[in-house]
């Protein structure tokens, strides 16, 4: 994505629009994740039932990297105990599901989901994009061909790290940063 498109993805969001949008691994949704309004929008568009929750995308990130994680290909399952961001939440709100996939001035985070149909492959090109969600949303991004690997989750709410779901990051990866962090002590 470049500097001016993730501008343009930042400035549909403050204006409570919905955007599709290239992330690092496959095409995705993005709205505010505290407008109950655009929250709405974005669920209906996919298709998405309500109680199912929904990553934060940042587009920055502060020293303490996970162990090089991040930006990246992965979904981090956080403690949660402020319950910040309840519209992504949903029923879980002890649990923040983060993304850090690039760096890039949009200058705000977004709930992301991936821009597919609930349950329908995930989107690596535009085209693959279902054309009524293209249809629906405020903004379309078209940042070419994708690798099509969602991310990959990881549950870090425990010491041990557990993979929910392998994706763009292997097993091997995640290890790796399992013990730079454990050795680190951070």
């Amino acid at each position: 994505m470049t500097d001016g498109q993730a501008r343009a993805l930042g400035a549909c969001v403050a204006a409570g629009g919905v955007a599709v949008f290239p992330a690092d691994t496959v095409y995705g949704l993005a709205c505010d994740p505290e407008n109950a309004d655009a929250v709405a929008k974005l669920y209906a568009l996919k298709g998405r039932p309500p109680e199912k929750p929904a990553a934060v995308m940042f587009f920055d990130l502060s020293p303490g990297d996970f162990g090089g994680l991040l930006p990246g290909g992965v979904t981090l399952l956080l403690p949660n105990p402020e319950r910040r961001y309840p519209l992504a939440c949903t029923t879980d709100p002890e649990t923040l599901g983060l993304r850090v996939p690039f760096l890039a001035p949009v200058g705000r985070p977004v709930l992301q989901s991936s821009a597919n149909l609930a349950g329908g492959p995930d989107a690596r090109r535009l085209s693959d994009v279902p054309e009524s969600i293209r249809a629906g949303a405020d903004l379309v991004i078209d940042g070419g061909e994708l690798p099509g690997v969602p991310s990959t989750v990881i549950d870090l709410r425990t010491p041990e790290w557990r993979i929910v779901r392998q994706g763009a990051v292997s097993v091997e990866q995640v290890e790796d940063a399992r013990r730079a962090v454990r050795d680190t002590g951070r």
